[in-house]
């Protein structure tokens, strides 16, 4: 099934922010070309719904704006949005989304995004009987993983919900 890009129209149908030969060109200049390149087009496709599947599900709150249509299926394009002092325009996928889109989907390859993670509270560690002792598994890592340079990539289009504890004054 051929991969639905969305173009900045708002489309009810669109499945991913970035098109394959969009990501073969950005890996191609990035030097990712190696674990990329060779990856049959279809399991291209797939990784960038992947990656546009983990962008709706850990960003969609954070954007900064509102979607431009009720149906449309991504949470781009936008309006209301500046970045830098300027309007980004509603008609548009942003360039940082959409190599955002691509990064995360160079990542898909090793594995989900968003595994099915344990937390530990569950899971019996060693247990004792006299004098009843439990003791239960650590685990270390947050349930939802967390790529910086993605977060740093798509910052400035975040909105006062973008997980930081500062908002933007603008002295009259």
């Amino acid at each position: 099934m051929a991969l639905i890009v969305e173009t900045g129209a708002g489309m009810a149908n669109a499945e991913s922010y970035a098109s394959v030969s969009e990501a073969n060109a950005y890996h191609r200049a990035g030097g990712n070309e190696a674990k990329w390149i060779d990856l049959d087009v279809d399991v291209k496709e797939i990784h960038l719904r992947n990656a546009t599947k983990f962008m709706r599900r850990v960003y969609r709150a954070r954007w900064a704006g509102g979607r431009v249509r009720a149906e449309q299926a991504l949470d781009w394009p936008r309006y209301g949005v500046r970045v830098d002092d300027f309007a980004v325009l509603s008609t548009i996928v942003p360039t940082d989304v959409k190599d955002a889109c691509i990064e995360l989907a160079l990542r898909a390859i090793d594995g989900p995004l968003l595994p099915d993670m344990e937390t530990g509270s569950n899971q019996i560690k060693r247990d004792k009987v006299g004098p009843l002792e439990t003791e239960y598994f650590q685990v270390d890592v947050d349930a939802r993983a967390r790529f910086t340079e993605i977060d740093a990539l798509l910052a400035p289009y975040f909105g006062s919900a973008g997980g930081s504890n500062s908002i933007k004054l603008v002295r009259a």
